[in-house]
């Protein structure tokens, strides 16, 4: 992945990234820098916290503008992997078991017999981590397909993967 351009973020942007990861993930994030980073080779939103790259930017669930021209979709911040390992999140955790983690570290979307437990408080459509029971590694992050009450189960696409270990994101370093 090519840097095409770093900026510092403003002071409200910066509040937009820490406010929502402390109401969505329980994280508080103390850091004296945030970079946005911009890539000629990638689609992915990064902001360097303190030099690591701890927060992307997602498209938000939702209505999109028609395909006639609309503005761009909005954008919501959230953990990386990286991010996850570093700050564990306390909400928004979907865990999985040790015969889970080999498809969730190659990008697989996650299955209900996988899921050993759901927070009650994951929505549809909502940016939740995936962790592995074992070690409490966080390995992905994904958008719930259902609530977190619906997730174990016996079959069926439970979380659809966005970001996991080993991609270019995860790989990524300045």
């Amino acid at each position: 992945m090519e840097v095409k351009s770093r900026h510092h973020l403003r002071s409200d942007e910066v509040d937009t990234i820490t406010t929502a990861l402390s109401e969505n993930l329980g994280v508080e994030l103390d850091a004296d820098s945030f970079e946005k980073v911009e890539f000629d080779d990638s689609d992915w939103d990064v902001v360097l916290v303190d030099g690591d790259p701890l927060v992307l930017y997602l498209d938000r669930e939702g209505p999109r503008p028609s395909d006639g021209g609309g503005e761009a979709a909005e954008k919501e911040p959230f953990l990386t992997v990286q991010g996850a390992n570093q700050h564990p999140p306390e909400k928004h955790v979907v865990t999985v078991d040790a015969g889970a983690v080999s498809f969730v570290s190659d990008g697989a979307d996650i299955m209900r017999p996988g899921i050993t437990e759901a927070d009650d408080d994951i929505s549809e459509g909502d940016l939740v981590v995936i962790n592995e029971e074992s070690h409490g590694k966080f390995l992905a992050v994904g958008r719930a397909q259902t609530d977190g009450d619906d997730m174990v189960g016996d079959s069926g696409q439970v979380v659809k993967s966005l970001h996991h270990v080993g991609d270019d994101l995860f790989e990524f370093s300045v």
